[in-house]
């Protein structure tokens, strides 16, 4: 019976002496945060009830990932794709906008350029008819002789457009207002919305990414905006709120905030207006 109590005694302090290899070389710590959100001109107002999450990874960072290897739409594809004629899908490419239609746009354009893209030709015709401009230049070639007579359309044509650009050289003024007449051919709505869908993909899919691939905890705030959660390995974490704000008044706040916890010790940090994103002011930019 002496020689088995001394073998338990023994095999007891073998598993005392291998017990902190579970937790790693590092050991752990603790994470104490309260969180809270002051409006403009208001009293700071805890953060209650509300899910934060503790991340090997930056939340900005995983949206970063995201948005580049889900990949953003190429400009020059989005032109090449466009239902315009090519002289117009060529300008764009040179140029670098995508808004035919925004003050100024006339200063972008040059006398060739009007007579090189149908649409800019046709939108200068347009903006300076019905008697605006005086001594305009006016076709005298007509469609029926692009068949009948297509010698003599070629000529009168050449001979319009060479009128039409000493025209435009003495007058530069006359290419201002053509843009308003650019609507119907504008890719910028069709852009908006090809990179607005980009960014809701990646704002859909980055929660799931960061729980799945980057989650060390879930920790929900009490009724004073206070949580803790305790043995967590030692390292660089952020504490995060997803992209999902925090609303009080007229401040609605996300975090994503690096913490280093260390061996043995709580950390204890406050997340407030000075260490998160403004939601609202983000967007106003």
């Amino acid at each position: 019976m002496a020689v088995m109590r001394k073998l338990c005694v023994l095999a007891g302090l073998l598993c005392l002496v291998t017990v902190p290899g579970i937790h790693g070389q590092g050991g752990t710590g603790a994470l104490e945060f309260t969180a809270r959100v002051t409006p403009t001109a208001a009293r700071a107002e805890p953060v209650r009830d509300f899910t934060f999450y503790l991340l090997k990874k930056s939340y900005d960072e995983i949206v970063k990932d995201l948005d580049e290897r889900d990949g953003p739409p190429s400009r020059e594809k989005f032109i090449d794709e466009l239902k315009l004629s090519p002289e117009l899908r060529e300008w764009l490419h040179k140029h670098d906008t995508m808004d035919l239609t925004l003050p100024g746009f006339d200063k972008l354009v040059t006398p060739e350029d009007v007579l090189h893209v149908p649409e800019f030709l046709l939108a200068y015709q347009r903006s300076n008819s019905g008697g605006v401009t005086n001594g305009i230049p006016k076709p005298k070639f007509r469609e029926l002789d692009k068949q009948d007579n297509p010698a003599r359309y070629e000529k009168q044509k050449l001979e319009y457009l060479s009128t039409l650009k000493k025209f435009i050289q003495a007058h530069p003024e006359t290419v201002a207002g053509m843009e308003l007449e650019l609507d119907g051919v504008n890719p910028a709505r069709k852009w908006a919305e090809a990179q607005g869908g980009h960014r809701r993909r990646v704002q859909q899919l980055a929660p799931t990414e960061a729980q799945t691939k980057y989650l060390v905890a879930k920790i929900d705030t009490d009724l004073d905006g206070h949580a803790r959660v305790a043995g967590v390995a030692t390292g660089d974490y952020w504490i995060s709120s997803l992209g999902l704000a925090a609303s009080a008044g007229d401040a609605r706040l996300q975090w994503d905030v690096p913490v280093k916890i260390e061996a043995g010790q709580t950390l204890r940090i406050e997340l407030t207006n000075l260490n998160a994103t403004d939601n609202l002011s983000s967007k106003t930019k």
